[in-house]
């Protein structure tokens, strides 16, 4: 990371994991940076997530790792595939033997407030202004300026939009954009440990697979809960927001006729969310000369590869570096930035739109031939594209590809 001081002043828009880890790689970068969050205090909504390590590459790089680590659970066991019926095991990746060696990093399971925390650990308490709903974004003059619901406008030579799904930056510079439903909801809970099934407590991250639907299951917060999330055909339901909810009941139904196991898993559920997946293609650009965007803003995906969290704090890494390297051409280095972060994120959204329908596929010859596949797969070399990625080398290899062609 490039560490000499810039005039650049910086203000982001949302404060969760992106917005956050934008300011403390900019932070270190020598850039000022301010976080406006409309909440009045940073907490994470939702409930787990997994770290894979080009996440945890970065959590060590802005000084966090130690902080995560406190409470997130390292996994011996990652992309376990079970078959619905009866979990047979189709496919897994030995994480404990091989992850360290092939990677440089572990993989772990956290509660998204967990994540946030350690994130929030690399921000200096200044750089941090809460209850500041942004309301409007005037890119008109030589020096964007923000508008808050409180009356306050601040003017910064750079606006990031780290402000979600739904982002208001993003609709600024690029419209609302088009959204269809993609015909799946996902449910999630938190179990807690002691009333959890016994085979739902292994460090591992399982997946289960079975006609239209899919159900995942891994420990966070040091083994205290575990995460539940499933993915099931939506019907009617159409609220796509954290905070809507379902009942026991309704979970149950859509897994009635599983592997036993799960419904006992659900059955100790705690308070059940539900929302409905919408599907958004890629945004072919990211900014403008002032503003550009981040995270869930830029390229929101579907969960199927676990990288919403692992791809906005790649951003913000190679957002900084480019920044720092054109501080007297801010401009310049937006456009580098989404040089270089547009096609990966564009890949990983378009992979994890594949995978529903190939983890939903109904029995018979398709799903057995995706079952044999999987066997016959080593998923960590099958994944390695997105574990080994590291912001600096990209940067550096666009740097050296770019000299060479100029």
């Amino acid at each position: 990371m490039i560490t000499h001081e810039s005039p650049l002043d910086v203000g982001i828009v949302g404060g969760g994991i992106g917005g956050l880890a934008a300011a403390a790689f900019l932070l270190q970068a020598g850039i000022r940076a301010t976080v406006y969050e409309q909440a009045p205090e940073l907490t994470e909504v939702g409930a787990g997530l997994i770290i894979a390590p080009n996440a945890a590459r970065l959590l060590r790089r802005m000084g966090s790792i130690e902080t995560f680590t406190r409470t997130a659970v390292k996994l011996d066991t990652g992309w376990e595939f079970r078959r619905w019926q009866d979990g047979t095991v189709l496919s897994s990746e030995d994480l404990a033997a091989r992850c360290q060696e092939l990677f440089g990093e572990e993989t772990y399971a956290a509660h998204r407030a967990d994540l946030l925390d350690a994130v929030k650990s690399a921000v200096a308490p200044e750089s941090l202004r809460l209850g500041m709903k942004c309301t409007a974004l005037d890119t008109s003059g030589p020096r964007p300026v923000l508008t808050f619901e409180n009356g306050q406008t601040h003017a910064h030579d750079l606006v990031i939009g780290a402000d979600g799904i739904h982002s208001p930056v993003r609709q600024h510079l690029w419209g609302s954009g088009s959204a269809q439903f993609s015909g799946l909801s996902a449910f999630r809970a938190l179990v807690p440990a002691d009333v959890a099934p016994e085979f739902s407590k292994r460090r591992a991250q399982v997946l289960w697979l079975g006609p239209g639907r899919h159900l995942v299951h891994y420990p966070v917060s040091s083994g205290r809960y575990i995460n539940l999330v499933a993915f099931a055909p939506a019907g009617e339901f159409r609220a796509e927001s954290w905070t809507a909810t379902a009942t026991r009941d309704e979970f149950h139904a859509e897994f009635a006729e599983w592997d036993p196991r799960i419904g006992a898993l659900i059955n100790q559920a705690e308070r059940i969310g539900r929302w409905a997946l919408l599907d958004r293609p890629p945004l072919t650009a990211w900014s403008t000369d002032r503003v550009t965007l981040l995270g869930d803003a830029a390229h929101p995906m579907f969960p199927f590869f676990a990288q919403g969290a692992a791809q906005s704090m790649e951003d913000a890494a190679v957002l900084a570096l480019a920044l720092a390297a054109n501080h007297d051409d801010p401009a310049a280095g937006l456009q580098e930035y989404e040089r270089i972060r547009l096609p990966r994120t564009t890949q990983i959204q378009l992979a994890s739109h594949d995978r529903a329908a190939t983890n939903h596929l109904p029995d018979g010859a398709e799903q057995l031939a995706r079952d044999e596949r999987l066997g016959s797969l080593d998923p960590l070399a099958a994944n390695g594209w997105i574990y080994s990625y590291d912001p600096s080398r990209a940067f550096a290899e666009q740097k050296s590809s770019g000299q060479a062609t100029a």
